[in-house]
């Protein structure tokens, strides 16, 4: 046997072993040693209900078809389609079997009970900050405030060899700190409960946080610039949630954001896209010393002048452009449909139709949402049970690839708006890969 294979091959072995066991080997949690069966004690289920709110568990597993948390919900990634789980407590297709310790590491470290990883769709990254209390609070409402629901999970649609699971263990030691949050003494404790929140249970970097090549949040925390900067996502583009006064919240009070979070919507905005949804199942139902933390916490994060640009303000030519030429492409049209809400200087008759001028979305130079929103209309702002009586309209089946390309090249070009111009290719992509947002979005009571 040649000398170099004969010392290689033992050494190859070792490694070979060292990564089986680095893959597959069992996450620790502080609740292994419990053998207790589920608490059902009526006020943990409760805060563990609250929590479920806080950390928004509804708005991935569970469909308008499914029971509660029943799983279905289909997720697209850029290597596939996977589905969320039956995170219910039936013993059969959900999580009825899982000690506090499996429902730990399943929250906390992405790995079911069987041992194998979850995709980091799953919020994992951030949830790994939530403390043991609420990890306790949540298992017993899962086990005892929810529902048995007897549903198969569906297999995820990711071909070979992006499938395997194994890499999952080493993307874990790079990307996600283990560790939950830990308050800073140097900030207030309003300030490290709205962190805890933000970073935490609210999960907000997972969408408004840009991503690396490998599928990372660039940053999990404010230590980094990156965090909650704003991020293309699913169709549409989650804002900077920074004190960035073009692409953020810099022109925003703290009780704007409190506002905004309470009920939907403010001076400024009306929450849309996959934000309704939040709003719709979380942030509505979050106590008001809590929102108060959130809006506190984000006030506390500089913008960037050099991303955002000179701040915004309404065009010198405001007043000739209330009346804007019809020649102009795409003014005609923004006249006949757009106008009688936004009005024809963009202004918008706030807080129940949102300006288009000075709007994140007309200054971000990333389109989606301005196309989403277009084509496809806003999902029903249901604020106390109380569907909103003014919804964005679908205009797919009214405006060419082309006329919406236009009208929103207009929208986004004008009242000092700096967003750019909009191509029809752009619109026709996401045309293709989206649908109308539903009149009647899913409302789920949990109990």
């Amino acid at each position: 046997m040649n000398k170099t294979i004969k010392y290689l091959l033992p050494a190859g072995i070792v490694v070979a072993a060292g990564l089986g066991w680095f893959v597959n080997r069992t996450p620790s949690s502080p609740f292994a040693d419990e053998t207790a069966p589920p608490s059902t004690d009526a006020q943990l289920v409760q805060r563990g209900e609250y929590v479920a709110r806080l950390s928004d568990c509804v708005a991935c597993h569970s469909t308008p078809k499914s029971a509660p948390f029943a799983g279905g919900l289909e997720m697209a990634t850029p290597m596939g389609s996977i589905y969320a789980t039956n995170i219910t407590p039936d013993k059969q297709t959900g999580i009825g079997n899982y000690s506090l310790a499996d429902f730990d590491r399943a929250v906390r470290s992405g790995v079911a009970a069987d041992g194998h990883r979850l995709y980091p769709a799953m919020p994992y990254p951030s949830y790994a900050k939530l403390s043991d209390d609420d990890v306790r609070a949540l298992y017993a409402f899962f086990m005892a405030g929810v529902k048995p629901a007897q549903q198969q999970n569906q297999q995820s649609h990711i071909p070979w060899p992006l499938n395997m699971r194994w890499p999952l263990a080493l993307w874990n030691t790079a990307f996600v700190d283990d560790d939950a949050y830990q308050a800073k003494p140097s900030e207030d404790a309003l300030w490290n409960r709205g962190a805890y929140i933000v970073q935490g249970a609210g999960h907000c970097g997972s969408c408004h946080t840009p991503r690396s090549l490998t599928m990372n949040e660039k940053s999990l925390d404010e230590s980094s610039a990156t965090f909650l900067s704003g991020s293309l996502l699913d169709g549409w583009y989650a804002p900077s949630l920074r004190q960035d006064p073009n692409t953020g919240l810099g022109r925003w009070s703290e009780q704007q954001i409190v506002d905004y979070l309470k009920t939907g919507r403010n001076a400024h905005s009306v929450v849309v896209g996959t934000m309704a949804e939040v709003f719709n199942n979380s942030t509505q139902y979050m106590s008001d010393p809590d929102l108060k933390a959130i809006a506190h916490y984000l006030v506390s994060l500089p913008g960037d002048p050099k991303r955002d640009g000179p701040p915004w303000k309404p065009s010198a030519t405001l007043a000739a452009e209330q009346s804007p030429p019809l020649s102009t492409p795409g003014a005609a049209n923004y006249m006949a449909k757009c106008s009688s809400c936004h009005g024809s200087d963009g202004s918008g008759q706030a807080p129940w139709i949102p300006p288009l001028a000075g709007a994140s979305s007309s200054m971000v130079k990333e389109s989606a949402t301005s196309i989403n929103a277009t084509l496809n209309g806003s999902e029903r702002v249901v604020a106390n049970g109380i569907p909103d009586s003014y919804r964005m309209p679908p205009y797919r089946n009214q405006l060419s690839d082309q006329e919406v390309a236009d009208v929103l090249t207009f929208v986004r070009t004008s009242w000092g708006n700096q967003g750019g111009a909009v191509k029809a290719d752009e619109v026709k992509e996401l045309r293709e890969r989206t649908n109308p947002a539903s009149s009647n979005p899913i409302i789920l009571q949990m109990r």
